[in-house]
């Protein structure tokens, strides 16, 4: 393995790919082995031969490309760490991909703890703003579809009841650009969330605090969205894509 791993890392560190018998001087491995673990990490999608050299295959471009996605989740965590922070709330950042509403990052400051998934975020879009937010970005027949898939439910007192009282909120979410909740997901705690621009997906950014601090709830989403305008809609876009 640790011989491989030296192949790979000599592959990787030649641009438009080496041939065999570089490669072997470079990790230092008889050319027999270098032939044989070549042919190896090739049969196994780690390596392709193109015009006598070899470059990296789609299993280790996949690799790579999951640790890029976790870097870059890394790099948005900390971005909304630090806005929670200057927020004294906690934010998360989330998309709609593949027919789902999925939090690809929250805060997880103590002081300022995230709200408890305690009914799953996917099937309850319309009783949370980061859902409320997602769904209004959708087209009609997409919104129409996800609903057929995740009927209304009763979450909490507040939640909404009807289709017709969530295509209102909707509507309304879409002329003021942001979707306040109050309790309507979980009781003693208010959301506003904040669509940003990722390309064509549908994205939101949002905050939550606790029901007692309702006051500060736009002046704190005021915030927010400045805060993506400056710096956090360009790391939403790597981590989205």
């Amino acid at each position: 393995m640790q011989r491989a791993l030296r192949l790979l890392e000599a592959v990787g560190a030649h641009e438009d790919g080496a041939p065999a018998k570089q490669l072997a001087r470079e990790t230092g491995l008889p050319l027999p082995t270098t032939y044989h673990l070549l042919r190896t990490l090739t049969h196994e999608g780690y390596l392709r031969r193109e015009n006598g050299v070899f470059v990296f295959g789609e299993a280790a471009e996949a690799i790579g490309r999951a640790g890029a996605r976790r870097r870059q989740r890394a790099q948005i965590s900390e971005a909304l760490a630090l806005a929670g922070r200057e927020l004294g709330a906690a934010v998360y950042f989330a998309v709609y991909r593949e027919g789902e509403v999925e939090v690809v990052a929250v805060t997880d400051d103590p002081e300022r703890p995230p709200v408890e998934e305690w009914v799953d975020f996917r099937s309850t879009a319309h009783a949370h703003a980061i859902g409320q937010c997602l769904l209004a970005q959708l087209d009609d027949a997409t919104r129409k579809e996800h609903l057929a898939r995740y009927p209304l439910q009763s979450i909490t007192p507040f939640s909404l009841d009807t289709e017709d009282d969530l295509l209102r909120r909707l509507d309304t979410v879409r002329r003021g650009q942001v979707a306040y909740e109050r309790q309507e997901y979980a009781l003693g705690t208010v959301c506003a969330a904040i669509p940003v621009q990722v390309g064509a997906a549908a994205a939101a950014l949002a905050v939550s605090l606790p029901a007692e601090e309702l006051h500060r709830l736009r002046s704190v989403t005021d915030r927010l969205r400045k805060m993506a305008e400056a710096t956090l809609t360009t790391l939403a876009f790597s981590i989205s894509i």
